[in-house]
C-alpha cells in the first residue's frame, strides 16, 4: 500500500459524512432542520433542560459518524488487505503531511486520540508521534493476546450491499472501537461548545421576539425603542443581548446554562455591567437580567443580584418567559399578554409565536427583520 495522500482516509467517506464531521454549530442546525430546532427552543422556553433537549441531536450525529467509520474500515480493507495492519502507520504519515482538518482529525482517531489528547499526550511534538504509535500498537497487541487466551480467536466477515467485504478479527475490532471511542469523545466535547453558544443566541433572540421586540444587527438601532440586538461588546465585558425599551431605558441580558453547582459564575454575571451608559448622545439607564439554568435553594445569588439592581431568572422554572415579561413590567412598565395569560395556554402560545421568530437572522447575525405589531 502506498503512503497516504491528503485525502487518504476522507476519500472513503461520503461528502455528507465529511460535512457532518467538521460542521459548525450553524451547519449542524441546518443539518438537523429548523423544525427540530424550534422544538428544542420550545422545550427550553417551557422549562426543560437544554442538555436533555440537545442530547438527541448529539446522539444522532455520533450514531451517523459511528456507522460511517465502520463503512470506512470495510472499504479500506476492500481496497487493500494490509489496511488494518498498516493503519497506525498510515495515520502517523497523514499527521506528518499537510492535509485538511478533517483528515487530521480522522488520523488522530485512528490512533485512539482525541484532539485534546493529541495536544496533551504528544505535546504537539511530531517527533513523539512515532514513539506513541509503537506503544499504541504494542498495547493493542497485548490486549489481543490476552483475549485470545481467554476467548479464542475472533473470526468472521462483514459485507456491504455494494459488495465490499472485510475479514473480522480482534485487530480489526480493537482499532475500530478505539477509533469510534476517540471520535465520540471529540464530538461530545465539540458539541457542548457548538450548541451552547448558538442556542444561547437562539433562546434570547426567540424570547425577545416573542415579547414583541424587533431584532436589529449588533449595535445598529434604528428607532431606539422596542429593538434588540445580540452579543454586543460594551465598555467592560460582553452582554448576550441588549434591549432598548424607550429613550433612556434599556436592559442588558446575559444567559448561561449554569447549574446550581456553579454559583460563583452566576455571581460574576450579576456584577459585571455598568448601570448607566452613553447611547445615541444621551445617558441610558441599563437594567440587568441574568438567565441561568437554576440556582440552589440556599443560594444568596438572587439577593446579591437585587442589591446591585440585577435580576436572576431560572430557566428550570416552568414558563420562565413570563417571569422575564414580569421583570420588564416591574422595571419599565412593559405590557404583554403573557402577563395575564392562564398557565395552561402558555405552551401553545409560545409554540405559535416561535413559528414567526426569525431564527435565520439570529444564526447569521445579518439583516434586521420586519417589526412585529404589538
Amino acid at each position: 500500500m502506498t503512503s497516504p495522500q491528503v485525502e487518504h482516509f476522507s476519500h472513503l467517506l461520503s461528502p455528507a459524512t465529511l460535512k457532518l464531521l467538521s460542521a459548525s454549530g450553524s451547519d449542524l442546525i441546518h443539518t438537523i432542520g429548523m423544525d427540530v430546532v424550534r422544538g428544542v427552543l420550545l422545550d427550553v422556553l417551557t422549562g426543560r433542560n437544554i442538555r436533555d433537549s440537545t442530547e438527541i441531536l448529539t446522539r444522532r450525529r455520533i450514531a451517523a459518524l459511528n456507522l460511517a467509520m465502520v463503512n470506512l474500515f470495510i472499504k479500506g480493507v476492500a481496497d487493500s488487505s494490509d489496511f488494518i495492519n498498516l493503519l497506525p502507520v498510515l495515520a502517523t504519515e497523514v499527521l506528518t503531511h499537510e492535509c485538511s482538518k478533517s483528515e487530521r482529525r480522522i488520523a488522530r482517531w485512528m490512533l485512539g486520540l482525541t484532539d485534546k489528547a493529541f495536544q496533551n499526550v504528544l505535546r504537539d511534538n511530531p517527533d513523539a508521534l512515532d514513539s506513541y504509535r509503537e506503544r499504541y500498537i504494542q498495547t493493542c497487541q497485548e490486549v489481543i493476546d490476552y483475549h485470545v487466551q481467554e476467548y479464542g480467536e475472533l473470526v468472521g466477515e462483514v459485507r456491504l450491499a455494494s459488495g465490499e467485504r472485510a475479514a473480522i478479527n480482534w485487530l480489526f475490532l480493537i482499532y475500530l472501537l478505539n477509533t469510534i471511542g476517540a471520535q465520540t469523545l471529540t464530538i461530545r466535547g465539540s458539541e457542548k461548545s457548538a450548541y451552547g453558544k448558538l442556542f444561547e443566541k437562539l433562546i434570547l433572540g426567540s424570547l425577545l421576539s416573542i415579547l414583541g421586540f424587533r431584532y436589529v444587527p449588533p449595535g445598529q438601532p434604528e428607532e431606539f425603542r422596542y429593538e434588540f440586538w445580540l452579543s454586543s461588546q460594551g465598555e467592560k465585558r460582553e452582554s448576550d443581548a441588549t434591549l432598548l425599551y424607550e429613550e433612556g431605558r434599556a436592559v442588558r441580558f446575559d444567559i448561561g446554562f449554569i447549574g446550581r453547582g456553579n454559583p460563583e459564575i452566576s455571581l460574576d454575571k450579576v456584577s459585571r455591567f455598568e448601570r448607566q451608559v452613553q447611547l445615541n448622545n444621551s445617558s441610558w439607564y441599563m437594567a440587568t437580567i441574568i438567565i441561568v439554568d437554576r440556582v440552589g435553594p440556599q443560594s444568596r445569588i438572587p439577593e446579591l443580584a437585587r442589591q446591585i439592581g440585577g435580576k436572576i431568572i431560572q430557566m428550570s422554572g416552568g414558563y420562565w418567559p413570563r417571569q422575564v415579561a414580569k421583570e420588564l413590567h416591574d422595571q419599565l412598565g412593559f405590557q404583554h399578554e403573557l402577563l395575564d395569560m392562564n398557565e395552561g395556554e402558555i405552551a401553545d402560545y409560545l409554540q405559535q409565536q416561535l413559528e414567526e421568530v426569525p431564527l435565520e437572522d439570529f444564526i447569521r447575525s445579518g439583516r434586521s427583520t420586519k417589526k412585529k405589531e404589538r
